[in-house]
């Protein structure tokens, strides 16, 4: 078993969410979806997560399996749905910034509970967002997840109109240890507090170890009980990085910040580390890379050993 910086057994991260593919507008497909995005790097850096979704029994769906499986993926949380297609979104780019159409009604939607495989106690950490969560059976279904399991969380907010309501995403952040979020999501979730300092404060209130605001251009800053409203820690990418699109740059970050969490950095190396591999992530097409050398760079440059012993 692979062990933390302290000699302690590594905690494996547990994925809860929505897989899909991204079109683009140059007619090319991506896997996709943030907490997909986010299982692929991990395991790309050696953390062996479990990814617990729902694809189509259809040709989408057929290829995800088999990426995962080729990447080397434990599949055993994915669920194959008879009913419903696999996720799609249709990915346009305006002045650099994406923009998403989101189809409902999808497998995502219909995660079940009851075909979870069997959780032991060392799945220790679970990242989650909050678009797959919109429809009744996968909210239920992640209900029943943190009620029958003790683990420690941490959310990115990915809000996708219309698929959100504020009071809702208040409720999944009761009792996470982390939230990733960025400036225009934070301003989203308190549409009435008198300034940003302010909507930290209320969000600081509902999280126990602390706050990820993202800024793109402007980078990211740390927030920590001890510090509000200040940030503890400001990290800005570096200005000659090439930007080919920005999707998944924040899924990237967390990945990472996750990662380091698991692995006991530094919360500074955390974040120095979330923001050079998302500055990488920017300069390819889509939200992951099917090369594992593109990952190797990082997991030498960071002293991740093949397995995650640090």
């Amino acid at each position: 078993m692979a062990k933390t910086t302290d000699n302690k057994p590594l905690m494996r991260p547990l994925i809860f969410g929505e897989v899909l593919f991204d079109h683009f507008s140059d007619g090319s497909a991506v896997l996709g979806g943030a907490p997909f995005n986010v299982g692929w790097h991990l395991h790309a850096f050696g953390l062996n997560p479990l990814m617990l979704t729902r694809i189509g029994n259809d040709a989408l769906g057929d290829r995800i399996a088999q990426s995962m499986k080729e990447w080397g993926m434990d599949c055993s949380g994915l669920q194959r749905d008879e009913t419903h297609p696999t996720g799609t979104v249709e990915v346009t780019i305006h002045d650099g910034e994406p923009a998403y159409n989101i189809v409902d009604n999808v497998a995502y939607d219909y995660i079940d509970s009851t075909q979870f495989p069997p959780l032991n106690d060392q799945c220790g950490m679970l990242y989650h967002g909050s678009l797959a969560l919109r429809h009744e059976v996968s909210a239920q279904s992640f209900n029943d997840l943190i009620r029958q399991h003790d683990m420690r969380r941490i959310v990115d907010i990915n809000l996708r109109p219309p698929w959100w309501k504020a009071d809702t995403v208040a409720e999944l952040l009761q009792g996470a240890e982390w939230v990733k979020l960025n400036r225009d999501e934070l301003r989203a979730i308190f549409p009435h507090a008198e300034s940003d300092e302010a909507r930290l404060l209320k969000l600081s209130g509902m999280i126990s170890k602390g706050i990820v605001l993202t800024g793109g251009e402007e980078g990211a800053m740390l927030f920590l009980p001890e510090t509000m409203p200040d940030p503890c820690y400001v990290i800005k990418p570096e200005t000659s990085s090439h930007v080919v699109d920005v999707v998944g740059a924040g899924d990237a970050f967390c990945s990472v910040f996750m990662a380091g969490l698991l692995l006991d950095w530094t919360k500074e190396l955390c974040m120095q580390r979330a923001q050079q591999f998302a500055s990488a992530i920017v300069g390819i097409r889509g939200a992951t890379s099917s090369d594992k050398a593109f990952y190797e760079q990082f997991r030498e440059a960071w002293g991740i050993k093949e397995s995650a012993d640090v």
